[in-house]
């Protein structure tokens, strides 16, 4: 078994490193996630678009009084690219430890530019605090979570009060928010396939998180690899949380070594999750430590 383990993680970590930019490494953690661990439920229209759907993994285990804690998950991939099916290893993951997940489709580039997705993120957690306990979450424990580009939408949600807010709802409303290699202060853009998003040069005023991390932003965790060459961690996920530390906010700040920028988010799926406690990590957030 423990050769098969090995072989198995190589191979994830062979994908992993082969086709990012198509998703492929995803089909690989997909298929090695257990079903057992939760109930899901395919396409939940949460707006009238075609990209407007999500998908709910409920946990198989008992609820707590109050109901799970919920995830709102949002997947990176430059705001052009992705898919929620690609990331069912991510719903499996969270609902293994006892959180409801919700992985949610937004509209990409070049469909919408900057805000379009933000105000679908804004719209989907807004339809997850009004049904979480419906499902049997609990809508005081509802969490934004994202990678990369997603954590970029996550943020925006929890620390900029005017996407909820053209929703009908607020941030204040939120439980916490927890982003994992997220660019929170990218400005000028030099990838090329982010300046079209962003309507390089000309900016709109607004864009970077950085400029919302103020007093009565929700608890935050910010994790991030060490040696990330994507997105720089100091000047994005440490910079941030010590801008909202200032504001007096609670902030889990984690580093990791062994992982690259895509690696972090692959350490939820079951054969990586010995590169680093990423999955640990989070849910000792989520549960209030």
């Amino acid at each position: 078994m423990a050769w098969k383990k090995l072989g198995l993680t190589l191979l994830a970590l062979a994908a992993l490193g082969g086709a990012l930019a198509f998703f492929a490494p995803t089909k690989v953690l997909n298929f090695l996630a257990s079903s057992h661990t939760h109930t899901r439920y395919v396409g939940a229209s949460y707006g009238a678009g075609p990209r407007q759907d999500l998908d709910v993994y409920r946990p198989s285990r008992t609820a707590p009084r109050g109901g799970w804690p919920v995830v709102v998950f949002f997947y990176g991939g430059s705001w052009r690219t992705g898919d929620r099916g690609d990331f069912a290893f991510v719903g499996e993951a969270l609902a293994s430890r006892g959180m409801l997940t919700l992985v949610v489709d937004y509209r990409l580039y070049p469909e919408v530019g900057y805000p379009g997705f933000l105000q679908d993120g804004a719209t989907a957690v807004a339809w997850a605090l009004k049904n979480a306990e419906r499902l049997g979450g609990d809508p005081r424990r509802v969490f934004v979570m994202g990678h990369s580009a997603g954590a970029y939408n996550a943020a925006m949600l929890a620390l900029d009060p005017r996407w909820l807010k053209a929703a009908g709802r607020s941030p204040r409303e939120l439980a916490g928010f927890i982003g994992l290699a997220g660019p929170y202060d990218f400005l000028p853009i030099e990838n090329p396939d982010v300046k079209p998003v962003f309507n390089h040069p000309d900016y709109p005023p607004g864009t970077q998180p950085i400029d919302y991390g103020g007093r009565g932003a929700p608890r935050t965790f910010l994790g991030a690899a060490r040696q990330d060459k994507l997105v720089d961690p100091q000047r994005n996920t440490q910079a941030l949380a010590a801008k909202l530390q200032a504001a007096g906010v609670p902030v889990t700040v984690k580093l990791y070594d062994r992982v690259s920028h895509m690696t972090l988010i692959g350490t939820l799926g079951t054969p990586l999750r010995w590169l680093a406690p990423v999955l640990d990590d989070v849910t000792v957030f989520v549960n209030g430590g």
